[in-house]
């Protein structure tokens, strides 16, 4: 009978540290892991952002693995197993993915890959924030064999409790791990072979967000893109990607309000933003992003 490779789902939100996990995951091991990407923008920036030598990684964009990708993510799954055969493969969903679907998907269409568990990443945050759930978000936590608790760092003590209450009282065989920018025992999240009952899925995923990309060459007035990022549209929930200023590149990580930067080695300005109906704002944002272009380039010829 033919082995079946285990695979390990994490799933959650958009930005609630599935990429951060990852990275963790990747510094801890000493062998190289397999790794399936899914980004929801068609321009991927988390397969950027893990790419080393401690990673086999295959991305799939502009799309979501639990249903419109799901041909795809097949071939990827037989790819990676013909070629490298790993031990294991984790699979990043997108924040818009409902594992439902793709447990069936793996369990009952999927003959070489076996579900060991899935991981569900929770912003405390966000839950804090924003307290009511969405459909998508409550499949993440009822599906869930462990649940991370993150960015506890940005809530009051006082307020964890509760959350996990919530988190409780729609998953209540989870255990509930609290963690700053997602550091947890790995050991925790392999081997959990759980039975579970696998039916297919009634629900018909309706994506509840759109996203646009944003690419250019030139250097970015600091100052004026963070007035940019300060004043996105409330309906852009989540950006990332890469920005060149004067003293270097940045990753760029905005989630709900919340914005920060990190160097980051790439070429140029590559910039994805998630939101609700995009299409009314697309426009504004381009053009406020442009003008951060052309306040850096005048800056730049007024210093020479």
């Amino acid at each position: 009978m033919q082995v079946r490779t285990p695979i390990t789902i994490i799933t959650g939100p958009l930005g609630s540290g599935k990429t951060t996990l990852l990275r963790h995951l990747l510094n801890s091991v000493s062998k190289p892991m397999a790794v399936v990407m899914n980004e929801f923008g068609e321009i991927p920036i988390d397969g950027t952002v893990i790419a080393g030598k401690n990673v086999l990684l295959k991305e799939l964009a502009g799309g979501c693995v639990c249903c419109s990708l799901i041909g795809e993510f097949e071939a990827a799954m037989n790819e990676m197993i013909d070629t490298v055969d790993p031990e294991k493969i984790v699979l990043e969903t997108t924040g818009v993915a409902e594992p439902e679907a793709l447990v069936f998907d793996i369990e009952e269409r999927l003959s070489r890959v076996r579900l060991d568990g899935i991981v569900s990443i929770m912003d405390a945050d966000g839950l804090l924030n924003f307290p009511s759930l969405g459909h998508t978000t409550r499949m993440q936590i009822e599906s869930a064999d462990l649940l991370l608790l993150n960015k506890v760092d940005l809530v009051p003590e006082r307020e964890l409790h509760p959350l996990e209450e919530k988190l409780q009282q729609l998953n209540q065989t989870a255990p509930i791990v609290r963690t700053q920018f997602c550091h947890v025992d790995m050991d925790l999240l392999f081997g959990i072979a759980r039975e579970r009952t696998v039916e297919p899925p009634h629900h018909v995923h309706q994506l509840e967000f759109d996203s646009f990309s944003y690419s250019s060459a030139v250097i970015f007035d600091r100052e004026k893109f963070e007035q940019f990022a300060a004043n996105l549209a409330p309906d852009v929930y989540r950006a990332k990607g890469f920005i060149r200023f004067t003293d270097g590149i940045y990753l760029f990580n905005f989630v709900a309000g919340r914005w920060n930067f990190e160097p980051f080695a790439h070429k140029d300005t590559v910039l994805v933003f998630i939101g609700r109906q995009l299409a009314n704002a697309k426009e504004l944002m381009l053009n406020r992003l442009r003008a951060c272009e052309e306040a850096a380039t005048l800056h730049k010829v007024d210093a020479s």
